[in-house]
């Protein structure tokens, strides 16, 4: 038979993993939604739109959109943070069950939308986009509601 002390203790080793799965999510979804912004930034800068026909017919396109993007430094940058997003998702969903953590990333959705209209010029917000991102709110909300 286990001593309560233990029992505490696991239990609050418990929590503690749970709310540092829980930070690391929700900071996966701030740096989710600058690392969009960046790309969305970046692409704008990157000139000529090539299509996937022009690539086939010359595969020297690519080389050129490589240079492109590591020149490029808020695409390199937007790039780096899904590399890290991605990094963090992993340590975030080692400690808590997925079904719990992975609503939370639906709130990148409502960042980004914040982030842009703050931003990025010609942005805008509508009625349709407002309900929509307090229907992730919600959802978001329920999902996390304890059983």
């Amino acid at each position: 038979m286990t001593s309560p002390t233990v029992l505490e203790a696991t239990t609050a080793d418990t929590r503690a993993e749970a709310r540092r799965s829980f930070l690391l999510v929700f900071s996966c979804t701030l740096i989710g939604a600058v690392a969009q912004i960046l790309v969305k930034q970046g692409t704008a800068q990157l000139g000529a739109h090539v299509t996937l026909t022009q690539v086939l017919r010359h595969p020297a396109l690519i080389v050129s959109f490589c240079i492109g993007v590591i020149t490029n430094f808020r695409l390199f940058m937007g790039y780096v943070l899904y590399g890290v997003n991605t990094f963090l998702m992993a340590l975030a969903l080692k400690g808590r069950e997925l079904s719990r953590l992975y609503p939370i990333i639906a709130l990148t959705f409502v960042w980004v939308t914040f982030f842009s209209l703050m931003i990025l010029p010609g942005e805008h917000m509508n009625f349709f986009r407002g309900i929509g991102v307090a229907f992730i709110v919600g959802g978001v909300s329920i999902l996390g509601v304890k059983k």
